[in-house]
């Protein structure tokens, strides 16, 4: 009190304001901090499980060619050849149809059986190829260059060394099982790169062992896609086999050049970078004995203490592949924003108690607001609602936290190749429309529709999927200008898609609209305009469902949908 008492009067009226703000800023720091951390803590889990489902998406596209290459090279039910020689320009087609399919990466197809005879095709371009040729168990292999599938294979160029199908990995990996296998990963001598081989046996007649039916796949590729993803600045994406040899990593090396200057692939335990080797050591047991095949994420403390959230999953397939996929990022680049933010608010507050009786309180209501926006925006995201974020004008931290809250909604909801809603927003979206009929007495029913590509396959086996996801782009885009601005068009998966009319008056409105919608889908792909293997156009098959005759819930409704959109498919 004697204290209190000797201050002047201006110093003893401020006092009082100034811890206040001081102490309101803290405390807006802190729920600040804690909403902010709240939110990354559910969004960060989200976009690591995406992240990690997208690299298992494009791994699993890489690699299951291989098996249609290997069908095309030997069709189930067609036997072995007795003789190679016999069968040569059978051969020959088959296996520069199979090389075709998914030329790159899969440019080398070829077969070894028990006497030692082998034929291998390697498609040096679209039109190039090489023809290997061991018509003979014994002696080398001659090689035909020719071009075109029928080209005239010329005279021949004979290797110098013995080549004895016999005795390689692929052909002892073939023989062993009864079905197809994977063989060890290598490192390709000529290209230095990591190539795997899938093998299958391949019978005789009698049902008997006769020979092996392989293709090559390099792993390039999934190296250069890890690579082109968006992480953090200090994350990391890797794929590796169980025993930790990398496949491929979004930095560092997963090759390492050896004293005597030969490449051996390195095993993730022995990288360079720390938060691969500590990433590795934490989850290799989780996804090894994970009990499915969806992403999980779980968060481990690295060697220098800091916290590291990690989404991983467990790849197999038919043919033995089983590949651990994890992504790490340090909690730090998820939270570097959210500590930024506190300690520019802390600073602000210093500022802020020069200027109380002026500024403090429209500081104060402005932060104030923001944090409720915030929240509420946060909450909105936690019970899945797909209402888009008001646009924030702000240019400060917290404007960047809601920019960033926006954008991770809409990367969780659009479909990231047509730049369409994706399935998750149109189920929302659904939800919500139903929501709305049931709670708020809306009484105007909406239907769903299910859209069906036709013969869509035909795009990707002619032209590629690159030309298929460009084709798949333009269907979106029509798609989208065929419906009211009420309506939400959504990719559902592959070539499928989702439509919700929002508001109609009866079924025959529905029907109107599938009817518009076949009618676009019908028309030529301008893309592909002239192109003779095209016609008839694509077009496509769409099933109504309309609430709530058909369905009073999300899964009913397009169940319906799908059902009806099959039985149209098959009418045709």
């Amino acid at each position: 009190m004697t204290l209190l008492s000797r201050l002047p009067l201006r110093a003893l009226l401020t006092l009082p304001y100034l811890v206040l703000v001081l102490g309101t800023a803290i405390v807006i720091g802190v729920l600040s901090y804690a909403a902010g951390r709240d939110t990354v803590d559910d969004l960060s889990g989200q976009l690591l499980t995406e992240t990690v489902h997208r690299i298992e998406q494009a791994v699993e596209g890489h690699v299951s060619g291989s098996a249609a290459v290997l069908e095309v090279a030997f069709p189930k039910g067609i036997p072995a050849p007795e003789s190679i020689a016999a069968e040569l320009p059978a051969l020959r087609e088959r296996f520069w149809l199979a090389t075709s399919v998914h030329r790159d990466p899969n440019n080398y197809a070829y077969y070894g059986d028990r006497d030692g005879r082998f034929i291998g095709l390697w498609r040096a371009s679209e039109n190039d190829a090489e023809l290997r040729l061991r018509t003979e168990g014994t002696g080398p292999r001659s090689l035909y260059h020719y071009s075109g599938i029928a080209g005239d294979p010329g005279r021949p160029d004979v290797e110098r060394r013995i080549f004895e199908p016999r005795e390689r990995p692929w052909y002892k990996a073939g023989s062993a099982v009864s079905l197809q296998t994977w063989t060890s990963i290598y490192i390709d001598f000529k290209l230095q790169q990591l190539v795997a081989t899938r093998a299958r046996r391949v019978n005789d007649r009698a049902g008997a062992f006769k020979g092996v039916v392989a293709t090559d796949l390099s792993l390039q590729q999934v190296t250069s896609f890890l690579q082109r993803l968006a992480l953090s600045a200090n994350g990391v994406a890797m794929v590796m086999e169980k025993d930790g040899n990398l496949i491929g990593v979004s930095r560092g090396a997963y090759i390492r050049k050896q004293a005597d200057g030969t490449n051996v692939r390195l095993n993730a335990a022995d990288s360079s970078d720390p938060l691969v080797t500590a990433t590795y050591a934490a989850v290799r047991s989780l996804a090894d004995t994970a009990g499915d095949a969806r992403p999980h994420t779980t968060v481990f403390t690295a060697p220098d203490g800091s916290a590291v959230q990690v989404g991983y999953a467990r790849l197999t397939d038919d043919a033995g592949l089983d590949w651990l996929i994890m992504v790490a990022v340090p909690r730090k680049d998820f939270l570097h924003g959210i500590l930024d933010n506190f300690r520019r608010t802390v600073l602000l507050a210093v500022i802020a108690a020069v200027f109380v009786m002026l500024t403090g309180t429209l500081v104060l209501a402005t932060v104030t607001r923001e944090l409720r926006r915030l929240a509420a925006a946060a909450r909105r995201v936690g019970e899945g609602s797909a209402a888009p974020f008001a646009e924030s004008q702000r240019k400060d931290e917290l404007g960047d936290l809601a920019r960033s809250l926006a954008d991770m909604q809409r990367r969780l909801l659009t479909d990231p190749l047509t730049g369409l809603a994706n399935r998750e927003a149109l189920i929302r979206r659904v939800e919500e429309r139903i929501v709305a009929q049931r709670r708020r007495g809306d009484s105007r029913p909406f239907g769903v529709l299910f859209v069906d590509i036709n013969h869509f396959k035909k795009i990707n086996d002619e032209f590629g999927h690159d030309i298929g996801d460009a084709v798949l782009r333009e269907l979106g885009r029509r798609l989208a200008a065929a419906v009211d601005g009420d309506d939400l068009v959504a990719r559902f998966a592959g070539d499928e898609f989702l439509v919700l009319l929002d508001a109609i008056e009866r079924r025959e409105d529905a029907e109107r609209v599938r009817v518009r919608i076949e009618q676009v889908l019908r028309q030529p792909l301008e893309l592909l305009t002239g192109s003779k293997s095209l016609e008839p156009a694509l077009g496509a098959a769409v099933g109504v469902a309309v609430y709530p005759e058909d369905g009073q819930d999300v899964e009913t409704l397009v169940r319906h949908a799908d059902q009806q959109m099959y039985l149209r498919k098959r009418a045709d």
